[in-house]
């Protein structure tokens, strides 16, 4: 037989769990040992969503209890929200499907998460459970599993609110410290420390092992009063006054039990209903006490907190009159203060009186001279008026005049782009000896008809510079400065030379003049200039020079075997049109990698070439010519004959040129490069001087190349080639031997080159941009190809082609 009785006393605090505080004894039948030992054994840590906390808390209970079994308990709060494609709504309102779907996902995630932890026990060596109860409340959850599962040792990760070491509580801790039952011991734990124990005050008790019994909610027994008992016995054991007693306390008392509970207390035999009614009233007693400590305790609370009030009153009450005091001084210290104020100001009164009279006179002296003043300011105003207006109508004529500018400027490089096109066609037909002589008087006389250098002014340049500032500079030599700015639309390059390398205005507007007659495709463009500030104007090539781009200082990919032998080609290509120029040979005399100049595609451009020397068959023999044309370029590029000589010609020139051969082969410096080339002819090792940065020369490029080097930079200037349009061809077809077809759909049908900006028309093909429009603007309205009249006129951009394109120019 099993008799509910209740735990011993429990503190005050905990009363509220006194409802609950019984536990299921043995009868004297049963010897053997209650179930619950076994779990008063385990402890049992209330983990949440955080794994960075519980690892903390499970290392800490893994280093307290040693060798015992964990039990992980966790309760599941499911989400009151629910998102949906109209947003996060209740899940009252939202479909039951997604609703559905959702808390699969929670328990789906809520379990990934205790996996987290049961692997953390494991790799602890640490036998552990899980235990997952779903509740509203986080708290309330804790709490019922404490009670479902008899749990007698808890570990939670929180700070009670009773804890005075720590100023900000937790509400989880809180509710647990408040309503976890008394026979539950619970240890609180922050940031991986010990904080608070709330130890039990009474055992668990059960009906099963490790159950707590079930409370009923609704169909509880009300015992207002133990019916059960015999009212004999109860008079016998216990005095009539204590029978009223105590049955006046079981008429106010209420205690729900489950269904198991109140069967046990029914089927209770009448042998034990004498201890059945002393246990009563001791509880009534017990229960009685505590409420009047209870209240004790409130009034004293109430009497300290009113003897407190009154402490803080006083305290006020004296704060209040020291800042009377303090107010009684300062008014006595004001009122003398005052005294004399009104002194003061009744001497400053009769001051003010004789000044105020003194200014009435002065006032009307000034209001005649201000009634003058407005009339001449009214008068001015019209004179600004009207000044304004001519001003803004001559800002309108200014902004027009600029913009008329503008569009002849850009007329005047269209049309020297199209020159440049012409005579870049010309000189390579010449080059093969395949066009006419009419064909290239038309293509001379188109050229003569070319307008003039542009002319700037100080001024303009400032402007383009912002006066010449050093943010803007882009080099610096022993001619001069050169500047980067912003002319008329446009980047160029501005020299500026020191007056005191040029001789005079006459020999600067010939020097200038010549530039302007030489174009080629691979001599750098003249675009004006600058006779006040002795400055010239050169289209701005955004690649720097070849010594940066071939050194690698700007951090840019290494030049390839086939562009660095196109760029010879080129370089051969422009010193061939200038040694000849008619009717006076042009010799640059300072060529070198820093004067060769790369465009975007990598082409090269010979600049500085102008200011050197114009020569004839009878300077050649003249003492000024070779004391007023020594250049002024690096050592090791000059021609050693000149050296000695000091006499320049069209070879110092070709032994510039070798030594830009072999750099560009090579890959090294100048110094004493010719010597060493030459070895590695000789021990036939030529491949081991060859720069591997280019990639894998062919050997037929690389022979020929190493044999024009060496012949270019022999000592003796008879034994040097010439540049003739035959060794350029060579050089060209050299270069162009070794490279791969281009494919035919690469090439824009109007230009025959490859196209850059690939656009489609109606009729289906694929054209340039730039060419299928002017088609288009000069009033066709028929295919190219075809010469059918177009559907329409739009152009569809060809990305797929331009991709293809820029890959194959990447691989090349």
């Amino acid at each position: 037989m099993e008799l509910l009785k209740p735990l011993h006393p429990p503190h005050p605090h905990h009363a509220p769990f006194l409802r609950h505080a019984f536990q299921v004894v043995p009868s004297s039948s049963q010897s053997h040992s209650h179930p619950m030992e076994q779990c008063l054994g385990k402890v049992h840590v209330a983990v949440g969503k955080s794994l960075d906390k519980a690892s903390t808390l499970l290392q800490w209970t893994f280093d307290q209890f040693r060798n015992t079994e964990i039990i992980l308990v966790h309760a599941y709060q499911p989400s009151l929200m629910i998102p949906t494609l109209l947003g996060k709504l209740p899940a009252s309102q939202a479909n039951p499907e997604v609703v559905s779907a959702f808390r699969r996902e929670e328990r789906e995630q809520t379990m990934k998460l205790l996996n987290k932890y049961l692997s953390i026990c494991r790799a602890a060596k640490v036998k552990a459970s899980v235990i997952v109860t779903q509740a509203d409340q986080v708290q309330k959850g804790i709490v019922d599993s404490v009670i479902r599962h008899n749990i007698g040792k808890l570990v939670i990760g929180a700070v009670p609110e009773n804890c005075m070491k720590v100023k900000r509580n937790s509400g989880k801790a809180n509710y647990t410290a408040k309503n976890a039952p008394p026979f539950c011991e619970v240890w609180f734990i922050y940031k991986g420390k010990h904080i608070w124990t709330r130890e039990a005050s009474a055992t668990p008790c059960s009906s099963s092992p490790c159950a707590q019994p079930e409370i009923a909610s609704t169909a509880s027994l009300r015992c207002r009063s133990f019916q059960y008992l015999q009212p004999s016995s109860a008079r016998t054991t216990s005095g009539s006054g204590i029978s009223s007693c105590v049955q006046g306390e079981i008429v106010e008392t209420e205690v729900n039990f489950s269904s198991k509970s109140s069967s046990c207390i029914s089927h209770c035999s009448p042998q034990n209903s004498a201890g059945g009614y002393l246990d009563t009233y001791l509880e009534v007693m017990e229960k009685r006490i505590n409420n009047q400590l209870i209240e004790t305790e409130r009034e004293a609370e109430e009497a300290t907190n009113g003897a407190f009030a009154e402490l803080l009153k006083c305290k006020r009450l004296e704060a209040e009159v020291m800042e009377a005091i303090r107010k009684v001084n300062l008014f006595e210290s004001a009122l003398e203060r005052e005294v004399k104020l009104r002194e003061e100001v009744e001497d400053a009164r009769r001051k003010t009186v004789q000044e105020q009279q003194k200014l009435l006179d002065e006032s009307e002296e000034i209001a005649s001279e201000l009634k003058m003043t407005r009339r001449n300011i009214a008068l001015l105003d019209s004179r600004a008026q009207e000044a304004n207006r001519r001003q803004h109508e001559v800002a309108d004529e200014l902004s027009l005049i600029q913009a008329s500018i503008s569009t002849l400027w850009q007329e005047r490089q269209k049309i020297r782009r199209q020159k440049m096109e012409a005579l870049r066609w010309l000189e390579r037909w010449r080059s093969r000896g395949q066009v006419g002589a009419a064909h290239c008087n038309g293509l001379i006389g188109f050229a003569e008809e070319l307008p003039e250098l542009a002319e700037f002014s100080l001024s303009d340049l400032q402007n383009a510079t912002c006066n010449f500032s050093k943010i803007f500079k882009l080099g610096q030599g022993g001619y001069g400065c050169i500047y980067k700015g912003e002319m008329l639309g446009r980047t160029v390059a501005i020299k500026k030379f020191h007056q005191h390398n040029m001789q005079g205005p006459a020999e600067f507007h010939q020097e200038v003049q010549v530039l302007s007659s030489l174009q080629h495709p691979h001599l750098i463009t003249l675009l004006g200039f600058c006779p006040e500030a002795w400055s010239i104007v050169y289209e701005y090539l955004p690649n720097g020079t070849l010594h940066d781009y071939l050194f690698r200082k700007s951090n840019n990919s290494p030049l390839t075997w086939n562009t660095r032998a196109r760029m010879i080609a080129e370089i051969a290509s422009a010193l061939c049109f200038l040694h000849s120029s008619k009717p006076e040979t042009i010799i640059h005399g300072d060529l070198k990698p820093e004067t060769i100049l790369l465009d975007s595609s990598l082409s090269c451009k010979i600049c500085e070439f102008g200011f050197c020397r114009l020569v004839t068959e009878e300077s050649l023999l003249r003492p000024s010519f070779r004391l007023s044309t020594e250049p002024k370029g690096a050592f090791t590029y000059t021609d050693p004959e000149f050296q000695r000589t000091g006499i320049l010609t069209t070879k110092s020139d070709i032994y510039s040129f070798g030594l830009i051969i072999l750099q560009l082969l090579t890959g090294r410096t100048p110094v004493g490069l010719a010597i060493l080339v030459r070895n590695a002819v000789s021990c036939g090792k030529i491949s081991s001087i060859l720069d591997s940065s280019a990639g894998e020369w062919p050997s037929a490029v690389a022979t020929r190349l190493v044999e024009l080097g060496l012949q270019c930079c022999q000592q003796n200037r008879r034994d040097r080639p010439e540049l003739t349009p035959t060794l350029v061809r060579e050089l060209e077809q050299l270069h162009a031997s070794e490279e791969r077809s281009v494919p035919a759909f690469f090439l824009c049908p109007i230009l025959q080159e490859i196209m850059h900006d690939p656009q489609v028309a109606a009729d289906g093909f694929t054209y340039e941009g730039d060419a299928i429009r002017e088609w288009l603007e000069n009033g066709h309205d028929s295919s190219p190809m075809t010469n059918l009249k177009l559907s329409h006129l739009f152009l569809i951009p060809n990305h797929a082609l331009r991709l293809a394109i820029q890959d194959w120019l990447c691989k090349y």
